[in-house]
Formats: structure tokens, C-alpha cells, sequence
């Protein structure tokens, strides 16, 4: 099979020849149709993050088809659609998988960064790991949706927001995007909020109702207008982004953190505490969680707007992403 490599932080990619990879006992090989590029990837092309062993084949979006099945393998039979996002697996056995916490596992495997991923034509993957794909989703369309999709999705359906409700999204971009379209299905009032005038049009296309042009108004501000949201969710990884809504909240609102800035993010805390609100963050999910985004995005027809490349393109399709280039997702098809 075909491969993109990482052979060492820093370096650029190869496309190596590999043999095709025989699942483990609890392992189900997924011939790869399709896999996302996502910013986290970083983690295994410039390093950083602990336990990577290089050389690594990156790749947390993956969704394909099953090849075959490890011996101990029943959920899973070959030629069902599937699909892996980050989270890559769990023990079973720690405090928070005995509490059916999954994501927090102590011990927990992450695709593309603790074993090879889904830049190759071939990945194996834990059976635990892996969510069914709808028939009517296209590959290419759920494999942003493994990661993307999950973390907008998950942190909107966890939060307090109710139906009518007003729920804002920062950001329209790789995630905002996601974001705008799940805030929409889901039946709350929804407002995007960027600092591209030029992204308007799309976002009410998305089904936005309302569209706050950061550049040039206070969010916040205008949040208290519309009445004090219920929920923010931040996907645009900038402190000062996340520290500007924090003043829009309304009674016992939240503002949820799923874009990770690269800096601490300061709040005022007597804004919070004169509406009860909160500042949190949310992670992904674990496999079930992604089939549920998978199913609802079938169901109401959200699909990421992306750029497709071809294996042999790796290196211009990342730095596309990297670049902030891409409109939205930058999807690999092996």
C-alpha cells in the first residue's frame, strides 16, 4: 500500500511503500477511502506532543470501508462502512472508563498520533474506535465530520441550550462552519459571528440569523441586543476572539471553548458572576458520539464544504490547511 510518512518532526512528507497491515486480535482493518486534514496534525508533523513514535503516518478523520477483522472482532464484519476520529480507543479498565467516560481514559489511543493513521491507503484501528458511516454520506463528507463535526455537534447537544434559544458561533470557518449548520438543525436562534464581513453571505446560507461583523462591532454588545446567549461557541482559536463574547451571555450562559488558542484566555470575573455564566471547554468524543453526528448530519442533510487531494498531494494539501487557505476542509483520497 501507499503511505504518507512523517519520518521525523520538521520534516517533510514521503510517500513510501508499506505492507498492508494485518489487524490484531481486537483490531479491524478499514481500507481508507477518504481522511481529513486537520490542524491537529500538527501534533505529529512539527512534534510536541508526547508519545508519537516517528516514523508516523498521521491522520484522525478516516472513514472507509471494513477490509478484515482481527479473530476477537464481532461488532464488525468486512465491507461495512466505518469511520475513526482522534479518539483512538480506551482501556476499559481506569476510574473514567469504569464510569463510561471514554474520552478521558487514562490510557487512551489517538489515531494518527499514537498508531499510524489514515494517510495511507490502509489503517488498522481499534473495533471500539470506530462508527458506522449512513449510506447516504458520502466518504469524503464524513471524514471532516469525525473530528469537526463531533467537536461542534457534542459541545452544542451537551450544552443547557434549548430549542429557540439564542446560540452564537465564532468563527466561520473549519469548525465554525459545522458549527452554524448543527446550531441551525438543532432550532436555536442562531448568530455567527466573524471578523470576515465577506463570510456573511455563506453563513446566512448555513442558516444563520443573525451576522455579527467582529471587525467592527463589540459581539458582546450585540449579544446583550439580541437578549443574552445561551451558549458561545469560540472555533476561532484566538484568546481575544474568546475573550470578547464572554459579556454576551445571558442568565446562567456559557461560553464554550472549542477552538484552542495558543495563549491563556482572561475573563472578567464579575461578568460572570452577574449572569451565573461559565467559560468551559469541550473535547471530542468517543465512537458512539461520532456515529450520532454522522446520523444527524445525514438526517439534515450538513455536509462540510472541502477541497479533496489525491495521496500524492499530501504535502500541498497540508500546507494548505496550515495556511488557513483551504475553504474549510482539506480532505486526502487514497
Amino acid at each position: 500500500m501507499r503511505a504518507a510518512v512523517v519520518p521525523e518532526p520538521g520534516a517533510d512528507f514521503e510517500i513510501v511503500e508499506r505492507d498492508v497491515p494485518e489487524p490484531g486480535p481486537e483490531e479491524v482493518r478499514v481500507a481508507v477511502e477518504a481522511c481529513g486534514i486537520c490542524r491537529s496534525d500538527e501534533f505529529v508533523v512539527e512534534g510536541g506532543y508526547p508519545g508519537v513514535n516517528y516514523p508516523r503516518v498521521p491522520g484522525h478523520e478516516i472513514a472507509g470501508t471494513v477490509d478484515a477483522v482481527g479473530e476477537d472482532v464481532e461488532a464488525w464484519e468486512s465491507g461495512e462502512r466505518v469511520g475513526a476520529g482522534w479518539h483512538g480507543g480506551h482501556c476499559f479498565t481506569c476510574e473514567p472508563c469504569r464510569r463510561g467516560q471514554f474520552l478521558q481514559c487514562e490510557n487512551a489511543e489517538i489515531t494518527g498520533l499514537t498508531f499510524d493513521g489514515g494517510y495511507a491507503e490502509f489503517a488498522t484501528v481499534p473495533a471500539e474506535a470506530l462508527a458506522a458511516i449512513p449510506d447516504n454520506l458520502d466518504a469524503v463528507d464524513a471524514a471532516p465530520l469525525l473530528c469537526a463535526g463531533i467537536t461542534t455537534y457534542n459541545a452544542l447537544r451537551n450544552s443547557d441550550a434549548r430549542a429557540g434559544d439564542l446560540v452564537a458561533v465564532v468563527g466561520v470557518g473549519g469548525l465554525g462552519h459545522l458549527g452554524v449548520q448543527y446550531a441551525h438543525a438543532a432550532g436555536y436562534e442562531t448568530v455567527a459571528i466573524s471578523r470576515s464581513p465577506d463570510k456573511e453571505s455563506l453563513a446566512r446560507d448555513l442558516g444563520a440569523d443573525h451576522f455579527v461583523n467582529a471587525a467592527e462591532a463589540d459581539p458582546a454588545e450585540r449579544l446583550r441586543e439580541l437578549g443574552g446567549a445561551s451558549v458561545v461557541l469560540t472555533t476561532a482559536p484566538a484568546s481575544d476572539a474568546i475573550e470578547s463574547v464572554v459579556g454576551g451571555l445571558g442568565t446562567d450562559g456559557s461560553v464554550i471553548v472549542a477552538g484552542i488558542p495558543g495563549e491563556p484566555v482572561s475573563v472578567d470575573a464579575q461578568q460572570l458572576v452577574g449572569t451565573r455564566g461559565a467559560v468551559e471547554g469541550w473535547g471530542s468524543g468517543h465512537a458512539r458520539d461520532s456515529q450520532d453526528t454522522l446520523e444527524f448530519s445525514a438526517l439534515r442533510d450538513i455536509t462540510p464544504e472541502i477541497e479533496t487531494f489525491d495521496l500524492a498531494d499530501v504535502e500541498a494539501a497540508y500546507e494548505r490547511m496550515a495556511a488557513n487557505e483551504a475553504r474549510f476542509r482539506v480532505v486526502l483520497e487514497p
